[in-house]
């Protein structure tokens, strides 16, 4: 997937781009969200989660508490917001859902690179305006 560049102006218009991306996903992709509290991380992974059939949008929700959630067997949702080291994130068992085929969203994860695989696709969030944002898509 080549670098692209997109803009949307509302919640609705940003889950619908989540559709959109997970229309051409690999079956076995490890993303990468990044963006500043409020980007519109979960809202974006809302979309991508539907749009792979794994849930509905309304039943995503940031796993800022739980850590991980498992939508499907082909679908995780991650934050790693809560933790602090490197090691406590070695702990959630990261290999494993990586070596699934299944796409693993990861908010927060560029706050541990050592631990990531160098084979993501990176999605980066900018707010404009009250409900608009930039979203960059690359693949290092």
């Amino acid at each position: 997937m080549p670098s692209t560049r997109f803009e949307t102006a509302s919640e609705d218009e940003t889950i619908e781009l989540g559709r959109r991306i997970a229309r051409e996903l690999p079956s076995r992709a490890v993303i990468l969200l990044i963006g500043n509290l409020g980007a519109g991380k979960t809202t974006l992974a809302k979309g991508i989660v539907e749009g792979l059939g794994a849930v509905a949008a309304d039943e995503v929700s940031s796993p800022t508490f739980t850590l991980i959630h498992e939508y499907s067997p082909r679908v995780c949702h991650i934050d790693l917001y809560r933790l602090e080291t490197a090691a406590e994130v070695a702990t959630l068992g990261l290999d494993e859902l990586f070596d699934r085929d299944a796409v693993v969203l990861i908010e927060w994860g560029e706050r541990f690179p050592e631990i990531m695989p160098e084979d993501r696709i990176e999605i980066r969030l900018e707010p404009r305006g009250d409900q608009g944002r930039e979203i960059l898509v690359t693949k290092p």
